[in-house]
């Protein structure tokens, strides 16, 4: 088999939920062995809902132990670092549902052993370890999109040897030992969506390390592990996730065992392997929701410690459930990033075209941005891109991007060849396209990147003159830029073939020179909305994309925005929606029917009213269809 996809495609997302699925009943691990005493790269599968016998997954990469383990969405699973037998910065992945042997995913920002991890259904992370001395270093990356890990924040202190879960939005490392060779007590907790250092949640019942750790959606248990003096232990403990606090007892394991795994599904944790003194192949379980005394479940396929386990229903992944149509790619989700509300925000909205209603919340800008706005929009079917801007002191040339099957924030993408805002985005399935903009006079550059890889933008060629504050929007395969402020209100249309790279071409002409106008589309026709002239217009234009020629009146709007207002155009293949605008009600969103000329109707509103926006959806200028 092979896993060497380097993104998800649309078709390969909505075809993995469909098969996991098919696994609500016998939720999946992919259990690296680890040591045996020699090392090993095998991989076990492990059925967490029936108890027969492990039976083979595939191998590693490379033989090696104490790798990261609960570092996995519903897809993927990640192993992490580990001994090999020397400390190595190896990620491998693989698709749990599937069965094969391990490909490469990046490497982590140093060599690290003794490491431990945990994930939501976005992020997988690294914390500490020995590279060979110890660390305190959280790396992270992105579950779908292999890449090598940046930095993601600190532990409060260098350790190893720590126990480790999560749940769908923080994690976890319990105890581990130092430096000095103390083993500690203190429980670390982060934030998944906010980069920044693991801040302290409480303590454990006793210094311990070595131990498994399992989690559901709220609480988080450790068990076995190693004490010093007494040696191994049976204790399991728990903390509930979601207020900080001391561990609590939990029950105890069938016999004290240390260097163990740990994994879960939804409902039950398990702890495989380990040191009795002796190597075991013994899989305990608990119900993770109660307390108690843990039962014998199954066995790996060979004594082993040291192990690691992937699951695809641990505490940081989604209940499996078959898709919604809203939730599929390409469904008609739109999003609206940043803005000015009048201070300078980072709020992501989210709606569905298809459906009327109020936007709400998705996550925020990347972490390091107090807010953007008049960035350019643009996407394909999974990931949405956010380019430039004004941060409310100067122009930056950031590009950020999210993933929008999953809820969460943005994060850096590359850069554009220059700083500038109030410029415009287009995109086809595959390649997304920044035009023009003020840097901070105006300007003809127009910068692509290849949406499905993360990166710096490139030339693509330039717009017919300077512009800045225009609109745009795109077919499959054709991209448009209308009016704008040259600097002067210009009525020009124009337009590029976005494989290809290349100057712009005269379309024709909007029915009116404007600006601050917004832009969306069907995979035929290109709708234009509203603008300033130089006061407020209240004219709908439209275009067939396919052919140039002068636009023609659609409709009006529901509500004339106000002047000097900067909003946003989303749409699927039927749907326009527009809004984040200024007075008279700069929440007010309105939609209209692209394939049929009209009046404008309200949609809903933003969770915030404002302005400056921005934006992007999964399934404009018809992508779902392409």
């Amino acid at each position: 088999m092979s896993n060497s996809n380097k993104k998800y495609t649309p078709k390969t997302f909505y075809d993995i939920q469909r098969a996991n699925v098919n696994f609500r009943d016998s939720t999946r691990c992919a259990h690296a062995i680890g040591i045996t005493p020699s090392l090993v790269n095998t991989i076990d599968l492990i059925n967490t809902i029936s108890s027969s016998a492990s039976t083979d997954f595939g191998d590693l990469s490379t033989t090696r132990q104490a790798t990261t383990n609960n570092t996995s969405n519903t897809i993927r699973g990640l192993y992490m670092g580990g001994y090999a037998p020397s400390a190595n910065n190896t990620i491998d992945f693989v698709t749990i549902i599937t069965t094969g042997n391990t490909v490469n995913f990046g490497d982590l920002s140093q060599s690290v052993g003794d490491t431990r991890g945990s994930s939501s259904d976005i992020r997988a992370f690294c914390y500490g370890g020995k590279t060979p001395s110890y660390t305190d270093r959280i790396d992270y990356v992105h579950i779908a999109s292999e890449g090598n890990a940046p930095d993601f924040g600190d532990l409060t202190t260098s350790k190893a040897s720590e126990a480790s879960s999560g749940t769908l939005s923080r994690g976890f490392t319990l105890g581990g030992i130092t430096p000095s060779s103390n083993q500690i007590n203190n429980i670390d907790v982060i934030n998944y969506a906010s980069l920044g250092n693991a801040t302290d949640f409480g303590d454990c019942t006793v210094t311990r390390r070595n131990r498994g750790a399992a989690a559901n959606f709220t609480r988080v248990i450790a068990a076995g592990g190693y004490e010093q003096p007494s040696g191994y232990t049976d204790t399991i403990e728990f903390i509930t996730a979601t207020s900080a606090g001391n561990a609590t007892d939990f029950g105890n394991l069938t016999v004290g065992k240390g260097y163990i795994s740990g994994f879960s599904n939804r409902i039950k944790g398990f702890f495989g392997g380990g040191y009795t003194p002796s190597l075991v192949t013994g899989i305990d379980e608990v119900t993770i929701a109660t307390t108690g005394n843990a039962a014998d479940f199954s066995d790996l396929s060979i004594a082993s410690a040291t192990g690691a386990g992937q699951t695809n229903g641990h505490g940081g992944t989604p209940d499996l459930q078959p898709i919604s149509v809203n939730y599929m790619p390409g469904s008609g989700r739109g999003f609206v990033i940043g803005g000015v509300s009048p201070s300078m925000t980072n709020i992501i909205d989210m709606c569905f075209i298809p459906t009327d209603g109020n936007f709400s919340d998705f996550g925020d800008l990347q972490q390091v941005s107090s807010g953007l706005q008049s960035q350019a929009g643009h996407s394909s079917s999974t990931r949405g891109v956010g380019s430039g801007g004004y941060n409310g002191s100067a122009n930056v040339n950031t590009i950020m991007s999210l993933e929008m099957v999953s809820q969460g924030n943005m994060d850096d993408f590359g850069d554009l060849t220059e700083a500038r805002r109030r410029q415009s985005g287009c995109s086809s399935l595959t390649r997304g396209v920044v035009m023009g903009g003020l840097n901070p006079s105006r300007s003809d550059v127009m910068d692509y990147v290849t949406i499905a890889s993360a990166g710096n933008a490139t030339d693509f060629g330039n717009l017919l003159g300077a512009l800045g504050d225009n609109a745009s929007c795109a077919s499959p395969t054709r991209g448009i830029s209308a009016g704008g402020s040259d600097p002067g209100n210009s009525n020009v249309i124009q337009y590029i073939t976005i494989s290809s790279t290349g100057n712009a071409t005269d379309f024709g002409d909007l029915t009116e020179a404007r600006r601050y106008l917004s832009g969306c589309s069907s995979s035929t026709r290109g709708v234009f909305y509203c603008g300033n002239q130089p006061s407020a217009s209240a004219v709908i234009d439209y275009i067939t994309i396919g052919s140039t020629g002068n636009a023609t009146d659609f409709g009006d709007p529901a509500v004339t925005p106000g002047v000097d207002s900067v909003g946003i155009g989303l749409s699927n293949n039927i749907r326009g929606v527009f809004g984040g605008r200024a007075a008279p009600d700069r929440a007010t969103v309105e939609k209209v029917v692209i394939a049929t000329t009209g009046n404008a109707t309200d949609f809903g509103d933003l969770s915030t009213g404002r302005s400056a926006v921005s934006g992007f959806s999964d399934s404009h200028g018809g992508l779902q269809s392409s």
